[in-house]
């Protein structure tokens, strides 16, 4: 049995000058990943009327790519219901439409925070338009044309003054990417130019595992995406290295992350399983709940979550809210995530996501409830056909994950 490590693909982006989309976008296209075959995923969302050009271009002297995305936006204003709808029907590789989907649930979330309305009632202004959304969708199709596992990324650097909003005037950073950046190493330059923006933000945000140094990693590609505007004393570029490195499975280090956990001794079985679930869609690696016995003999629970340093704050103030508890304590950790991939099947016409891990291939549950709902065939056994039909499609040598239900003409994820 071969003992060889895991061998992942891992992307750093150096934000020395900031971050945002159309930067990271570019840089990506710098890095080697195939424009035409970005370009082929993003035609695959019901968004008409746009078109994504690629120059070359000096920031500071150094050679960048211009990432450039023209076309006419009637849509005046989107909202997140919308946005997550025309990802969720694209089609696209399953790794694009949850990181996609990642990179807008984080926006919605902050938008509703600071504007007070729910999430999937949010309005998107700047990064609801065509521009914004290629620019995520763009992105993290470029970084699946690469085959990135992880994404890494240094200390971001914003700017200083105001900046010009649908809002209208803001400071610099603006809100919305101060709260998308909580948790992440910052650092201001005295420029007065919006160095890293909300979609820049969101992206690092929900993508980024850890932020640092370049990761230990045997480089295999990096490139240059230039900003809209020279910089008098700074190329005015975001960094990307790409490279591969070998997961140890028991020496060697790991990627960082915390467990935050607190104590509960007045809480319901229902209240402990939210908790949970909120930890999780708060962006959360993992979450569970430990019985415990309390001082003076009190039964009671420890609810804890595994996280990357960048949702550490927003999931802090998530466990406060959700349980009400006077304290969270956080233990900083090392993990070694197993490499896995995502697939696909069709049990009973509708789509079922399936993880691939070593010698094991497990349904995504919420799919698998949702068909047994639909069908009255118990949990089990939809979970068996779907791995059956996985393991089918595997035997005669079907290497794309299934289209989708019978019927869709769309092309295949």
């Amino acid at each position: 049995m071969s003992t060889a490590p895991d061998v992942r693909t891992v992307a750093w982006f150096h934000c020395f000058a900031g971050i945002a989309g159309d930067m990271a976008l570019g840089s990506l296209i710098d890095a080697g990943a195939d424009v035409t075959e970005v370009r082929g995923l993003l035609h695959r969302l019901d968004l008409p009327d746009w078109d994504l050009q690629v120059e070359d271009a000096l920031r500071g002297g150094v050679a960048c790519t211009r990432a450039l995305v023209r076309g006419r936006d009637d849509v005046v204003v989107r909202i997140h219901a919308h946005i997550a709808a025309m990802i969720t029907d694209a089609a696209l590789p399953p790794r694009v439409t949850e990181r996609s989907l990642a990179v807008f649930r984080r926006l919605a979330e902050v938008e509703s925070a600071l504007h007070r309305r729910p999430v999937d009632q949010v309005h998107f202004h700047e990064v609801g338009g065509h521009d914004a959304i290629i620019d995520i969708v763009g992105t993290v199709a470029a970084l699946e044309v690469l085959g990135v596992d992880d994404v890494t990324a240094s200390a971001v650097a914003t700017g200083t003054g105001t900046v010009r909003t649908a809002h209208g005037l803001l400071p610099n950073p603006s809100p919305a990417t101060v709260r998308l950046l909580e948790g992440a190493p910052t650092y201001g330059r005295d420029v007065r130019v919006e160095l890293t923006t909300p979609t820049g933000a969101a992206i690092l945000a929900a993508l980024t595992g850890a932020f640092g140094p370049m990761p230990p990693m045997t480089v295999t590609s990096s490139g240059f995406g230039g900003g809209a505007r020279e910089l008098a004393d700074l190329p005015n570029c975001t960094q990307v290295v790409v490279g591969r490195r070998a997961v140890a499975d028991a020496v060697g280090p790991g990627q960082p992350a915390n467990i935050l956990e607190a104590n509960l001794d007045d809480v319901t079985g229902e209240q402990l399983g939210y908790a949970v679930a909120s930890a999780l869609e708060g962006g959360a690696f993992d979450a569970w709940v430990s019985p415990v016995t309390m001082k003076k003999g009190r039964p009671g629970h420890v609810l804890h979550v595994l996280a990357d340093d960048a949702h550490l704050a927003a999931l802090r103030e998530r466990m406060q809210a959700v349980t009400g508890t006077l304290g969270v304590r956080v233990i900083p950790v090392e993990r070694w995530p197993a490499a896995r991939e995502l697939d696909q099947v069709v049990v009973d016409g509708m789509v079922v996501r399936m993880k691939i891990g070593a010698g094991r291939a497990k349904p995504e549950f919420d799919d698998v409830a949702l068909i047994a709902s639909k069908t009255g065939v118990p949990l089990h056994e939809v979970a068996s056909r779907a791995e059956e039909e996985w393991r089918s499609a595997q035997r005669h040598g079907e290497a794309e994950p299934a289209a989708g239900p019978p019927g869709d003409d769309r092309p295949p994820a």
